[in-house]
């Protein structure tokens, strides 16, 4: 399992947890929910209870008792109404004033009121199942509908997820790009680190060079090993330039592709064949920083050699448009899912054995940060391959 592998399957893990813990949070309040809500209803039932023995007893009652319970449901919102729908008394509403103190308001407001409450009728109808209380042969029924804390607790464990899920999103957020500062800080520390190291063999090469020429040794040897030191020269460059701001210069593109296109043939079997779909005659500029750019090439034509394994074609394709210009490098291999389209191009995946996966990592790294363009999978299926699109702006 690769490091990239690694990262998803924590990812997936802590996901899971998350879920977990959400789902029980849910279960749990709606447990606590569902009581408060059997005891509102008990609230209520015992209101009806009082009700009914206000309407049957005697004046010698005991009505203090009575009354307090009628009184002191200060959290259910609720109604008492007769067979007709008129309402006869009103418990925690806004417009229960409009009961109690008909005569104080104006016809307006009275009416204003008592549309609200049938409103707010026709809401207890939807919500709980009405009680009914008897008063001398004449049906009158309790409707009633959720306190507003009951309502909070039914909502709370969705407040709670968003801030939940808002605190994990913003400590992503930070996390990832204090982490991607740390891995920059990394690539470029080991980028310096490796052109500093290569700069003390390669001075030695071009000291032996110098001692095999006075020898007067054979010219062709000397002429592979410089091409050798021009190579690793180029290489010493280019890890140079990460992390530094690369200077641009406008560059024959079609020149750039051709010349790195001979570099991998030779170097590459003969069961490869490259294809290239654009005219040598034609001059179409852009600001490249040469080094960089030639390696993007390398990469991805290296990228195809493994996904053809050693024997296919890999065709180049160059679109010159008004602004921008599209550089297409398809390869004849076992092609890419879907889901891997921009995992690709995550440091540290690899399908291969051995490998650090940084290959294509690089690649968007230099197109992207460097070049401000854009490095994508245009396509891909088992059959025809896979096609990268680098976009340029001109």
């Amino acid at each position: 399992m690769n490091i990239y592998s690694k990262k998803q399957k924590w990812k997936l893990i802590l996901f899971g947890i998350a879920v977990i813990i959400g789902i029980t949070s849910l279960f749990y309040t709606n447990i606590l929910v569902n009581k408060l809500a059997e005891e509102e209803r008990k609230s209520v039932e015992l209101w009806a209870e009082a009700t009914r023995q206000f309407e049957q007893s005697d004046p010698n009652a005991e009505l203090g008792f009575i009354t307090s319970v009628m009184i002191n449901n200060t959290t259910i919102p609720a109604m008492l109404v007769d067979g007709n729908d008129s309402i006869v008394f009103v418990r925690n509403l806004d417009a229960e004033k409009s009961i109690r103190d008909a005569s104080r308001l104006s016809k307006e407001d009275y009416q204003r009121n008592m549309k609200y409450l049938h409103k707010q009728l026709e809401i207890m109808k939807s919500e709980n199942e009405r009680i009914e209380i008897n008063f001398s042969e004449e049906h009158h029924f309790i409707y009633y509908k959720d306190s507003v804390l009951l309502r909070l607790l039914y909502y709370y464990p969705f407040a709670q997820l968003a801030v939940i899920f808002l605190f994990i999103l913003v400590s992503y957020y930070a996390f990832s790009s204090s982490r991607k500062a740390e891995q920059n800080q990394v690539w470029v520390g080991m980028s310096k680190e490796t052109a500093h190291q290569l700069g003390t063999p390669i001075s030695s090469l071009i000291a032996w060079i110098e001692y095999m020429k006075m020898k007067e040794m054979d010219p062709s040897i000397i002429k592979e090993i410089e091409k050798d030191i021009v190579r690793l020269e180029t290489i010493t460059e280019r890890f140079s330039k990460i992390g530094s701001a690369p200077v641009l210069t406008r560059q024959n593109i079609i020149s750039v592709l051709d010349s790195s296109i001979k570099y991998i043939r030779r170097r590459t079997s003969d069961k490869v064949n490259y294809n290239l779909h654009f005219s040598m005659d034609d001059e179409v500029l852009l600001p490249l920083n040469l080094a960089l750019f030639e390696w993007v090439i390398e990469n991805l034509c290296k990228n195809a050699l493994d996904a053809m394994e050693g024997s296919g074609d890999i065709d180049i394709y160059l679109h010159d448009n008004t602004q921008v210009v599209f550089i297409d490098i398809k390869d004849s291999g076992k092609g890419i899912g879907k889901s891997k389209y921009k995992t690709v191009f995550q440091p540290g995946y690899t399908t291969k054995n051995r490998g650090w996966g940084l290959g294509l990592s690089l690649a968007k790294r230099i197109i992207e940060n460097y070049h401000d363009g854009k490095i994508f999978v245009k396509s891909s299926d088992p059959v025809s391959g896979t096609t990268f699109r680098i976009a340029l702006k001109k």
